[in-house]
């Protein structure tokens, strides 16, 4: 089973930071909300980074500002995930520039999209 951290998750099930967090695990991954702002997301445990999460993680699914994003791309690329899905608003020429110099493969889509479902099913 694959882990994809949600970057971004919320608990106002009208973002995409939550659809992913639906979508994902609906999908069969194991989905790890990532999000300074709750404890929980979905009845799920929830991590203010990928750093506090305790495993491994194979990839990042992004759903913050490209100011935000700039922050914790250092710590995707410490955690050592190197496949980073920037979804459309979460990306900026300079934050994709960063995750390239870091090492990581950025992918500038919508990753639920990517795994065959739509955001508009949740």
């Amino acid at each position: 089973m694959k882990t994809v951290a949600i970057i971004g998750a919320s608990n106002d099930r009208r973002k995409f930071g939550n659809k992913a967090l639906r979508a994902f695990t609906a999908a069969g991954y194991r989905a790890i909300p990532i999000t300074p702002r709750h404890d929980t997301v979905e009845g799920m445990r929830a991590y203010a980074s990928v750093l506090d999460y305790p495993e491994a993680i194979d990839m990042a699914t992004v759903y913050v500002p490209p100011d935000v994003g700039e922050v914790i791309v250092d710590g995707l690329a410490q955690k050592g995930i190197l496949e980073v899905w920037f979804n459309p608003g979460s990306e900026s020429d300079a934050l994709i520039a960063r995750a390239r110099l870091l090492g990581l493969r950025p992918i500038q889509a919508c990753s639920v999209l990517a795994i065959g479902m739509s955001p508009s099913q949740f």
